[in-house]
């Protein structure tokens, strides 16, 4: 695979959810919306014939930068990051959706120090000059920032929603445990991936193919923002877009819970029921979620993602909530729930999407999806995993070979000797294509900085979750091995493909403790606990150590220091472990019914949490003997899970040479799975729309694409979802669209 074809292959998952996907989503998942502009990094590649695996040659003319880690750089960046964190657990609960800081802080942190650098050296601190590697510092504090997002859009409401945090206990209450997991997930993985920047970044990058498209692409946005002054017209022309779209995405989102019906929820079948006289057909409909939704965030990641995972996310909806599930319910597989609370005018609205009293009823058609769609996220992830099984045997001894090094050399320095260790860590030859580091060893990470910071983090994680989750030190070291085992793959897998298997790797996690916990005599509540939390110390960790080399690859490019760069993610990590919780209390205290449940005949929550309801279901699973998976169902994802694994051996042994050009023509199955677990087909037609928009500008006018077209869609994703924290807050005071708005046009008189 060429650098060039490595980043066309990021079209397919160019956004993340985290914990069900990670392809063009991440219901909280798989998906950790690597959002940046893979075209712009195409177009790139192609006029200047770089070579990716060195640092970019810059400007000329750019002044040396001396101290980067400045305090505006640090501050801007934390304060971007900031409301992407806030973004992302507004979308995460809605949707399962995450995305990444890193373009957003890029183009933002530009536009607010370099109005800045404008006062010149006479205000302190915040003025003076400004080029490409604080800009570097500013993306990598907003990532770290903006990245603890995940495990609250997905364990750790499931263990409310499963009422093993005790009775009565609500998110407030357990404010503590919910820091302090959130504090050992986010470090553990900050430092134990610390000694890999060079394995993953320099050693094995162009042997592996490890192109880090998004890293990649963040960094020649960088780079176009400070060459000269075409560079920063060009930057300031960004910069206003994303901040417009910014604002309006706040503005539409905000007034929108006032009438909500007309401004967010077009529910042209509602409508017709209504215009008819109350006639049912076009309710039933209805009741399957076909609806449209102006939601500017998933506008925005259709403009991201593109059409193949758009049009095959749509070909999901389809399948599940137009064939699957009414077929389903017609045979009597599955049932529906009855909303329309004895309304004539609402007769035949129903709710296909409940998870109560599993193992008890007959389920909803969403609980008989929810396997297959996480059977093929699986199978998916992991069939691009095998498929690559040289270069993982490669890397694998390369890091025996560093690993070997790194002993010989400290024996050598202590006056000792080791033949064995010399053979095994002896350096390869160099060739050509040899790349050497370009950072001295003074700027590099130190090693008792992460190794100092591993050893407190392990022996707090297990203090902590000895007395804060009744976890026995060993299985919480399980956790850890796990989550490293995970960051490793993850990282690689993500460099290729630019689509990071967390779903797997969660749902993993899940599977190994509930087998680890099985004999062990637990109660049920009590498994459920150990395994939620575990997943979310696992897949957390891993996700905060993809991030961070992500943004070792962008400081690479840019010319940036390790050890300035790793500080500056660091302080954002810091800031992210009080800012997660404190957000999730924000949202769990205006909306109860995230961690409630939602009332089958009460009021429709806002949040669908398509995440923690995988997460719980899947912990009930394998906690659980009253639980079980619907033969029908389990048949079918093992069939899908096969359909899926057999098209990635195809599309990596069969489809190359002459037949590749038929690979964009596949459909994506991450994407199709993803909108078998989400119980609504409202979010794959805002993307449909979003990446027609996108399909459509670049045909006719590539150039202000280029220009527009990432930082449109980044501030509408980021502006949506700080609209949502407005939202809350308004919910919070009593002023908020429920108290003072309409439902008109909406169906049963509630969207």
């Amino acid at each position: 695979m060429d650098e060039k074809h490595a980043v066309e292959t990021a079209r397919e998952g160019a956004v993340r959810p985290f914990s069900e996907a990670q392809p063009a989503y991440e219901p909280a998942a798989d998906m950790k919306a690597h959002n940046v502009s893979v075209d712009k990094a195409e177009s790139e590649m192609a006029e200047e014939e770089e070579d990716l695996y060195r640092p970019l040659l810059m400007d000329a003319n750019i002044p040396h930068e001396e101290d980067i880690v400045t305090i505006r750089a640090v501050v801007v960046g934390c304060i971007l990051g900031s409301l992407v964190c806030a973004s992302n657990l507004y979308l995460g609960l809605k949707t399962g959706f995450t995305f990444s800081a890193n373009i957003f802080g890029a183009i933002f942190g530009y536009g607010i120090l370099k109005f800045f650098e404008r006062t010149g050296g006479k205000l302190p601190i915040i003025g003076g000059y400004f080029g490409p590697q604080e800009n570097s510092i500013v993306q990598a504090a907003a990532t770290g920032a903006g990245g603890t997002g995940g495990i609250f859009v997905a364990a750790i409401p499931a263990m409310y929603r499963l009422g093993v945090m005790g009775e009565g206990h609500s998110p407030k209450d357990d404010i503590g445990a919910i820091f302090t997991i959130t504090i050992v997930a986010s470090f553990i993985g900050l430092f134990y991936v610390t000694p890999l920047r060079k394995f993953f970044i320099i050693q094995v990058a162009r042997e592996l193919k490890l192109l880090f498209p998004t890293p990649t692409a963040v960094a020649l946005t960088i780079r176009s923002m400070h060459a000269g002054a075409a560079g920063g017209v060009d930057a300031v022309k960004k910069l206003k877009c994303l901040m417009y779209c910014f604002v309006a995405a706040i503005v539409h989102r905000v007034g929108s819970y006032y009438a909500i019906g007309i401004l967010y929820d077009w529910h042209p079948f509602t409508w017709i029921h209504i215009w008819s006289g109350y006639t049912s057909w076009a309710l039933n409909i209805e009741s399957w979620g076909w609806y449209f939704e102006w939601t500017p965030a998933f506008i925005g990641s259709g403009i991201l993602i593109g059409l193949n995972p758009a049009i095959s996310m749509f070909a999901g909806s389809v399948m599940a909530w137009a064939i699957i599930g009414p077929t389903l319910v017609h045979y009597g597989e599955c049932i529906g729930i009855d909303i329309s609370d004895g309304d004539p005018k609402w007769d035949g609205l129903y709710s296909f999407a409940s998870l109560k009293n599993l193992g008890k009823v007959t389920p909803s058609p969403r609980y008989w999806l929810l396997w297959p769609g996480v059977m093929v996220m699986v199978c998916s992830s992991m069939a691009e995993l095998f498929v690559q099984y040289k270069a993982i045997w490669a890397g694998a001894k390369s890091l025996w070979n560093q690993s070997c090094s790194g002993i010989n050399n400290t024996l050598v320095a202590r006056g000792k000797t080791s033949a064995f260790f010399a053979k095994h860590g002896a350096p390869k030859p160099k060739t050509a294509d040899t790349v050497e580091d370009p950072f001295p060893e003074a700027q590099q990470v130190k090693n008792w900085m992460w190794g100092l910071g591993l050893l407190v983090t392990l022996v707090m994680g297990m203090i902590i979750f000895h007395f804060q989750w009744e976890m026995h030190p060993g299985l919480t070291i399980l956790a850890i091995v796990l989550s490293f085992l995970f960051s490793f793959l993850a990282i690689q897998i993500g460099a290729v493909t630019d689509t990071t298997p967390l779903t797997a790797a969660s749902k993993a996690s899940q599977l190994i403790f509930g087998g680890a916990t099985s004999g062990s005599h637990y109660t049920i509540a009590h498994a459920q606990k150990l395994n939620l939390a575990a997943g979310a110390l696992a897949s957390g960790g891993a996700d905060v150590a993809t991030a961070l080399v992500s943004d070792f690859r962008t400081g690479f490019l840019i010319g940036t220091p390790p050890i300035k760069q790793w500080v500056a993610q660091a302080i954002g990590c810091f800031v992210s472990v009080w800012l997660g919780p404190g957000l999730f209390v924000l949202f769990t205290s205006a909306y109860p019914c995230i961690w409630e449940g939602e009332s089958d005949n009460g009021p429709k929550c806002p949040f669908a949490v398509p995440s923690v309801s995988a997460w719980a279901a899947v912990a009930q699973a394998v906690t659980d003997p009253d639980v079980s998976i619907p033969l029908t169902s389990g048949i079918f994802a093992i069939v899908m899970g096969v359909v899926s694994m057999i098209q990635v051996v195809v599309r990596h042994y069969w489809m190359q040479g002459e037949r590749e050009k038929y690979q964009q023509w596949l459909p994506n199955w991450g994407a199709i799975a993803l909108s078998w677990v989400i119980p609504a087909p409202v979010f794959a037609n805002a993307a449909l729309l979003g990446a027609i928009i996108a399909a459509l500008w670049k045909k006719y006018n590539m150039r202000t694409w280029d220009l527009y077209g990432y930082a449109l869609a980044a501030g509408f994703i980021a502006g949506e979802g700080l609209g949502g924290v407005v939202g809350a807050i308004l919910t919070l005071a009593g002023v908020d669209g429920g108290t003072y708005g309409s439902n008109i046009a909406c169906p049963g008189n509630a969207c």
